[in-house]
């Protein structure tokens, strides 16, 4: 299944923060705790050379804590601060001032030096769409200062917001970038909706799901929808067969009493995003994969 999404808007945005990139002194880039590499987009790695890094693992109340912490050490040997945290709820949030002034530590100390006292630090705000920017903004900020959905692409300009007398926030739009070299990387950002879904054969990307649970996660298919795995799931017909069993067993059937297959696929994805499967993490730092 290929999947390629880079529509000209995200060019747009990127040669926008580029441009911006002179005024910031750290950036802080938003990544799916559930998919901590394949969300972390490798072009901000160029755009923000020689700046300060701060990685949020965001959504790590959906993700498997057994992992959380594996990836927070993963990124921090590589040279990032980072935090935990669940914009939603609030969790990890409060810590990130004090990350980002531990960021900007030595760039502080030049100011000081200088004499520029009490200068604000500028922070870009960077990650792919729907990883939750704008809710960990409102969340970070304390009150609804950008608009937030639940689709890819929903900020669409640059937004400045004055977070207090220490941290200034640019706001920039979710971008991809322009090509998946590895194409589970374009399946996982799929599975948890940063790929239009409009793009998308749902029914495909279903069975690359059960294949990808089935290695990592077997019991959460048995447990959520009472259904009988075979042995191994290692092919699109053998998950089709478990597709079918769950579309029976939650009653997606066509005239006639066939299983539908597509409102099966779209009931699993929508069960996978809302943790109703429960909380998965589909790479780990060791394994990438």
């Amino acid at each position: 299944m290929q999947i390629q999404w880079y529509p000209g808007h995200m060019a747009k945005a990127k040669r926008m923060m580029q441009g911006d990139m002179k005024l910031i002194d750290v950036v802080i880039e938003l990544v799916d705790a559930r998919i901590p590499y394949s969300s972390k987009n490798p072009d901000i790695d160029v755009l923000a050379k020689n700046k300060s890094r701060v990685i949020l693992l965001n959504k790590s109340d959906m993700a498997d804590q057994r992992y959380n912490n594996d990836w927070k050490e993963y990124f921090e040997t590589k040279g990032f601060h980072v935090a935990l945290v669940n914009s939603k709820s609030g969790s990890g949030v409060k810590q990130v001032q004090d990350i980002v002034q531990k960021a900007c530590q030595a760039k502080i100390e030049r100011d000081r030096k200088r004499g520029i006292l009490n200068r604000p630090v500028r922070a870009m705000i960077v990650g792919i769409p729907n990883v939750g920017k704008s809710t960990f903004i409102n969340s970070f900020v304390g009150k609804a200062s950008t608009k937030t959905g639940n689709k890819p692409g929903v900020t669409k300009g640059k937004q400045w917001i004055r977070l207090n007398k220490f941290i200034e926030l640019l706001d920039t739009p979710g971008i991809l970038w322009p090509k998946f070299e590895d194409q589970t990387v374009g399946l996982k950002l799929a599975f948890i909706g940063s790929i239009n879904d409009t793009i998308i054969n749902t029914t495909d990307l279903s069975l690359e799901l059960i294949l990808l649970l089935q290695q990592r996660y077997p019991e959460v298919l048995t447990n959520r929808y009472e259904v009988t795995l075979p042995e191994i799931v290692d092919s699109k017909q053998t998950a089709a067969g478990v597709l079918e069993q769950i579309a029976i067993k939650r009653s997606c059937l066509m005239k006639g009493g066939e299983p539908d297959l597509d409102r099966a696929a779209i009931l699993l994805i929508d069960d996978f995003r809302s943790t109703k499967l429960g909380t998965i993490t589909l790479e780990y730092p060791d394994k990438k994969i």
